[in-house]
């Protein structure tokens, strides 16, 4: 038995050698590997826990990348709707200015018609501008939707014409937590253009013939102004001596609701004429039976942009017996002309204030990606650190655990070689 015991003892003792070399083997490649990749997860098998957390840090990763392409996409389009609108609002005030110059009283007829020419190859520009493209071929201002040019003109010879159709679909979409509109609210920016002063509306009678204007008014009580029984429907009616006939030029408020007509007052070019919480500035000289006509401002009215330069544009011309626009320029004493210039200024400022109010949102959106991306850069950290932190090795404590594993083998391999020849038998004989 003890010589059996000897034997058996012997061999395994060469097994159990083999084994322990073949395990450090194997612990040294395997430490080898991961240190050359830099990874101590090379396979899901080796942690799967870690390799999971890793993975999921990965698409996070990869899906805040996708996220940034497409807001870096979003925001170049409203960076370009953004200075399209600066160009529109220089573009307006250039047509502003130019409607200030043609009524100053030392032009003639004639510089009108070339500045009302000037100003229809503006309104074009700014028509271009409404329908400007990004770099992928989407219009700028379409809203919620159409890749259309979203402005449209149409002459259906009922002035004004032409007329302006808006073929997006009005609204804007809302910004999520990483991304922002393509486009900005066409319908918002270039259309529905109050009256006026917003309110209601001052126009001159159809069978004048005096040169008296307006201009576009202004409500002095609110609260008496929108009582029923006013309704901001009246008419001012002039009553101007004829000649031989001499005396004062006189003029009677008639309240349209009520059927009311005010007893007469003395006319004074430029002074106040009010009537149920509203007050007109009436000036120039109104002919015997001129008459003035308020109404209230209907939203359903409410024109577009180019409607307003196209009505600063036609002001620029003398109108016939018939009340039809000619080709020839107005006169500076024209009331048609004084009358449609105050109310073009005025509508003209409101059109800036809307392109403000829209440039003004587009660079909150453009603010609002700036933010975004630094938020997500900061997710990016994050998520890069759980996956390094999932997978990426210890370079310093995998280099010492390399070191012991290879002096440990390199020993194992000396130890071996040492006895591998040792047996009883090499004494027996």
């Amino acid at each position: 038995m003890s010589n059996t015991f000897t034997r058996m003892g012997t061999a395994n003792s060469y097994d159990n050698a083999l084994r322990n070399l073949t395990s450090r083997q194997n612990a040294l490649s395997s430490l080898q590997e991961n240190v050359t990749s830099g990874k101590k997860i090379l396979r899901a098998s080796d942690d799967p826990t870690g390799a999971g957390a890793a993975e999921r840090a990965t698409t996070r990763i990869e899906r805040i990348k996708v996220e940034q392409r497409a807001l870096e996409v979003q925001k170049s389009a409203i960076t370009q709707a953004e200075s399209t609108l600066g160009s529109a609002t220089s573009l307006l005030q250039s047509f502003r200015d130019l409607v200030v110059q043609a009524g100053n009283g030392a032009n003639s007829p004639t510089e009108r018609e070339t500045i009302a020419k000037q100003l229809v190859g503006i309104r074009d520009e700014l028509l271009e501008l409404a329908n400007r493209k990004d770099s992928n071929g989407m219009p700028l201002f379409n809203g919620l939707g159409s890749t259309a040019a979203p402005f449209e003109t149409s002459v259906d010879g009922t002035p004004p014409d032409p007329d302006y159709t808006y073929n997006g679909l009005p609204g804007q979409s809302a910004a999520s937590t990483v991304a922002i509109p393509f486009t900005l609210d066409g319908r918002a920016t270039w259309m529905d253009v109050p009256e006026s002063n917003g309110v209601f509306n001052v126009s001159l009678g159809a069978t004048n013939t005096g040169q008296a204007f307006a201009d576009i008014g202004l409500v002095t009580d609110a609260t008496t102004a929108a009582l029923p029984a006013n309704g901001y429907d009246y008419t001012i009616s002039f009553t101007a001596p004829v000649a031989p006939a001499t005396g004062a030029t006189t003029y009677a408020v008639t309240n349209n609701t009520t059927g009311i007509t005010s007893a007469a007052q003395t006319y004074t070019a430029g002074q106040s004429i009010t009537m149920g919480g509203i007050s007109v500035v009436v000036k120039g000289v109104p002919a015997n039976g001129d008459t003035m006509e308020v109404n209230a401002n209907v939203a359903a009215s409410r024109p577009s942009i180019f409607g307003v330069l196209d009505r600063a544009i036609a002001a620029m011309y003398a109108k016939d017996a018939a009340g039809n626009t000619t080709t020839t320029g107005a006169n500076s004493t024209d009331a048609n002309f004084n009358h449609e210039q105050a109310i073009s200024l005025a509508q003209i400022d409101t059109s800036l204030e809307k392109i403000s109010s829209s440039r003004g949102k587009a660079g909150d959106l453009l603010t609002r990606a700036d933010r975004i991306t630094d938020t997500q850069s900061k997710n990016t950290i994050q998520s890069e650190s759980d996956r390094s932190n999932a997978e990426d090795l210890d370079m310093i404590a995998a280099i010492a655990d390399q070191k012991n594993q290879q002096t440990a083998y390199q020993a194992a391999l000396q130890s071996y070689a040492s006895i591998q020849k040792l047996s009883l038998f090499n004494y027996i004989g």
